[in-house]
């Protein structure tokens, strides 16, 4: 049952709502347009700030959902939900669909958290919120929020692995942003 819900949870999560989402709502593909991201923050550039933000709860939900049927049929069992949540996560970020070329994972990261560690995923979503109005950097925000969930989730998880999860999200988004990391080093990097 692990190995159905791991592919679930890939395969979920590998559904492109970016791509999908701007075809929809603006004739164009997102990848072709903007920064080429398939995520919120580029649908928002490309498509407006409403296809922006559906895209941001369609792709939270494809991390969420494959983790709350996991806890259903899996109770007790973190490792397992640990195990979906990643596959989620991964699905976004190397959809099979799109070449292995996602997207960042933030909102994915997101939805998984939301169910596995909610206060790590509010800590973050608020820490976001802040630094964005503040900064108007995505890449910034999603960073920051990252090491907010890190630390809530390492004192508020109700388990070990959960903890572990939220750190091992956060170190595949500092690797999916590594081009942002450098552009906001040299202090070059994109405002909104």
């Amino acid at each position: 049952m692990l190995a159905a819900l791991i592919l679930l949870g890939y395969l979920a999560g590998s559904i492109p709502f970016g791509v999908l989402v701007t075809r929809w709502a603006r004739g164009v593909d997102v990848r072709a347009e903007g920064s080429g991201n398939i995520g919120a923050t580029n649908v928002a550039r490309v498509a407006g700030k409403k296809a922006g933000a559906l895209v941001l709860g369609l792709d939270a939900l494809k991390g969420a959902l494959p983790v709350l049927l996991t806890l259903q049929l899996m109770p007790g069992e973190p490792r397992a939900h640990v195990s979906v949540g990643l596959a989620a996560f991964l699905g976004h970020c190397f959809p099979v669909w799109l070449k292995l070329r996602g997207g960042k994972g933030v909102a994915t990261a997101l939805g998984v958290l939301l169910v596995l560690v909610p206060w790590a995923a509010l800590a973050g979503a608020a820490v976001y919120g802040v630094v964005v109005k503040v900064a108007r950097m995505s890449s910034l925000g999603s960073l920051s929020a990252g090491v907010a969930a890190v630390v809530t989730a390492a004192f508020t998880a109700a388990a070990p692995e959960y903890a572990f999860l939220s750190g091992l999200l956060f170190a595949f988004m500092l690797w999916t942003h590594r081009e942002n990391i450098g552009r906001l080093l040299r202090r070059t990097e994109r405002r909104f």
